[in-house]
This record gives structure tokens, C-alpha cells and sequence, in this order.
């Protein structure tokens, strides 16, 4: 069995932080519970959207069989209502009246490559909390993954993030495969998120600010894989994929509710960028060609310091096959509906000008007002660098 369905939702509503570009120092009015100011936890709003996320989740089918989040804590804190149930449900019947085997459905596997983009800067930006650290906050993190793709410090342009969620998606889907994992869910960030959308289909837009994936808090994108024929079906009205409904035929997104967000990326760019090398110290001391070596830590080492060229995945490749969109960002199950959508501005890199920033990205995206604010308007959430 290979994977089928990847499950993709963005972290609920958080509380904001302050970064001064010129200094790279960053500060929050609200303490985070890992000592990070750039790792806020979720608002009383988020931790109620991560509830109804988990409630929705449950109906799935495919069921989800693993997690996968980025470290920091607002996206580990967004799956744990989720995981916290797949838990307590271990050892009895689940909703189809099968018996379970007993042991935790599944653990948080934090992958590093799910992580926050920050733009290229003169200063190191920081990073998520130690993996000891968060097992105290989350007990179902899984101290035994070993990440596939860890960001430079320094930030990244949107190239690279692109091509490092591409390394990151190819050895997950690899590492799904290898172990007969039919169904995942992700939990990431707006721009990884709009990010994997592209890598996965291939739809690369010649425009990075088009909006076509969309990232709301919480809500929910299904991709189904182009190599999957199990027959049957179609999305249902929901948003959720009917049982035994992963066919052939993928949902044309502007008949779903998402007018507009898929036009403008039938154009596609051809351009194979290189990204700046993603592996720590502890990762590089793994050879490839070692027995004992995971599927993982091979992936991670063909991103090297030559920044040779990442697996082609544009002009409607996409990784490990390609990947059909079936349903993008749906909201519906959530009481706020669409809140907080995000697009990319189009800048990559601090000017250094001192103005301070609160969202992802510093300053280089636009916050998209959902249905469920004011329609059709945008607002910077910054003026733009």
C-alpha cells in the first residue's frame, strides 16, 4: 500500500510577535510557553478552531493514519485536540466498528522542512524549541523521528522555500510508502502551506502572489495522489472525501466554492531553482550509502552545499508522481468559516528600514479577508518593505 491522501490544514488563530528587521530582535507581549517569542501559542479563538478541526477530522475517510507538524508550537498545539482522541479511542471500536490493536493510533512526528519561512536576512532568525522540550509540552511527540529538511537560519527567498518543502514532501511521501501508510495529516504554516500546494500538483504560477492555495487557520486542503486508482466516488459537499472515494477524477476547484484561485496557475514557470543547504550538523554525519541510513536522512543529504538542483517537480510534475487537489482550504465545519487567508507579497528579503513586523513572512505577505470578514478586501498586515 502506498500513501493515498495527504490532509493539509494551517494552525489555528495564534497571538502575534514583533521583529525589528534592523536588528533582528524579536519580542512578544504574550509569553510563549517555550521561552520563543516567535513560537506564540494559539488564541481562546484558535484552541476552539483546533477543536472543531479535531471533530471534523474524525469523520475523514481514508482515516488518518499519521501525523506529521511542523515544531513549532501553535501547529503542535493545533493537532493535539486530534492526536489527544486518537489516543484515548486506542483499544476500542472506532467509527466503523473495527476493533483497534491496543497502542497509540499515531504520534506527532515534528519535521523541521514543515517549519516557519522567514525571508532572507543579515541575521539569524530563530527557530523552534528542542525536541526534549516540546515532548514535555506534547506527549505525543515522537523523540525517535529524525526530521527530513532543516531552513537556513538566515531565512530563505521563495525559491528556496519552495524547493525545501519539495525535498521535505518527497522524503515524506517516501518514508509513507516504505511503511504501507495509506493516509497523513500535515499541519504547517500560510506560506508552506500555499507552498506544498505547488509542489505537490507542479502548478508552479509564473506570479508568486497569485492566490491559488488557499491557507485559512484551520482549514482544511485534500490532495489525492494521481497514481491512486481505487474507484468510485466524488468530493462530497462537505469538504470531505466520501468513503472509498479516492478515484480517478480530481474536483475542479472553481466548482467547489474556490472561484478564482486556480485560474491564473495554468501557468506554470519551468525554471529548476536551487535552494541553500538544509541539513544540521547532527544530519550531515549520516552517510547515504550507510545500511543503517533511514530513507529520510537520504533524501536530506542530496540537498548539499553545492546547491545542486532538488528533484524537477515544476511545469506540472509535482513530487513522487504528482498530486490532484480535491478540496482547497475548506472552512466549512468551522464556526468562524474563513478567517485569515494569506498570499505572498511578492518581496523575499528585510530592507532593514526598522519597521517592525507581526505576521509570517515580516512584513512580506498580505492577510486575505475570509467569508467570514470582509469579503473580496485585503489589508497589508505591514506596509509593504
Amino acid at each position: 500500500m502506498v500513501l493515498e491522501a495527504i490532509y493539509v490544514t494551517r494552525h489555528g488563530f495564534r497571538s502575534n510577535w514583533l521583529v525589528d528587521p534592523s536588528t533582528g530582535e524579536y519580542s512578544a507581549l504574550i509569553s510563549s510557553p517555550t521561552g520563543i517569542a516567535a513560537d506564540p501559542a494559539l488564541t481562546a479563538h484558535g484552541v476552539d478552531q483546533a477543536r472543531e478541526l479535531a471533530a471534523h477530522l474524525r469523520t475523514l475517510s481514508p482515516p488518518i493514519e499519521q501525523v506529521y507538524s511542523s515544531p513549532y508550537y501553535r501547529c503542535l498545539q493545533t493537532v493535539e485536540p486530534f492526536v489527544s482522541w486518537g489516543q484515548r479511542s486506542s483499544g476500542q471500536a472506532d467509527q466503523g466498528g473495527r476493533e483497534t490493536d491496543g497502542e497509540a493510533k499515531f504520534s506527532i512526528r515534528a519535521e523541521t522542512g514543515l517549519g516557519e519561512w522567514y525571508g532572507s536576512a543579515p541575521f539569524e532568525h530563530p527557530t523552534s524549541a528542542d525536541p526534549e522540550v516540546l515532548k514535555t509540552l506534547f506527549p505525543a511527540f515522537d523523540l525517535d523521528y529524525r526530521p527530513i529538511a532543516r531552513p537556513t537560519r538566515m531565512g530563505e527567498t521563495l525559491s528556496e522555500l519552495h524547493d525545501r518543502v519539495a525535498a521535505t514532501m518527497e522524503g515524506i511521501i517516501a518514508q509513507c510508502d516504505r511503511e504501507g501508510t495509506r493516509a497523513i495529516l500535515i499541519c504547517s504554516h500560510a506560506a508552506v502551506i500555499i507552498a506544498l500546494g505547488r509542489v505537490l500538483t507542479g502548478a508552479m504560477p509564473d506570479d508568486v502572489e497569485v492566490e491559488d492555495f488557499g491557507a485559512f487557520t484551520c482549514g482544511l486542503s485534500v490532495f489525492q495522489r494521481k497514481i491512486t486508482t481505487l474507484g468510485g466516488g466524488g468530493q462530497g459537499g462537505d469538504g470531505r472525501i466520501p468513503k472509498d472515494s479516492l478515484g480517478e477524477q480530481s474536483v475542479d476547484l472553481d466548482e467547489s466554492g474556490n472561484a478564482g484561485r486556480m485560474a491564473e496557475i495554468k501557468r506554470r514557470g519551468h525554471e529548476t531553482a536551487r535552494i541553500l543547504p538544509l541539513l544540521s550538523g547532527r544530519d550531515k554525519k549520516h552517510s547515504s550509502d550507510d545500511e543503517q541510513t533511514s530513507h529520510a536522512d537520504r533524501i536530506c543529504t542530496r540537498v548539499d552545499p553545492a546547491h545542486q538542483r532538488v528533484t524537477a517537480w515544476r511545469g506540472g510534475a509535482g513530487v513522487a508522481g504528482g498530486w490532484k487537489c480535491l478540496v482547497n482550504s475548506e472552512c466549512s465545519f468551522l464556526k468562524g468559516g474563513e478567517e485569515r487567508g494569506w498570499r505572498f507579497s511578492g518581496d523575499e528579503a528585510f530592507a532593514g528600514n526598522g519597521q517592525l513586523g507581526v505576521d509570517a513572512g515580516l512584513g512580506l505577505d498580505i492577510v486575505m479577508e475570509g467569508k467570514a470578514g470582509q469579503t473580496g478586501r485585503e489589508r497589508a498586515s505591514k506596509p509593504r518593505l
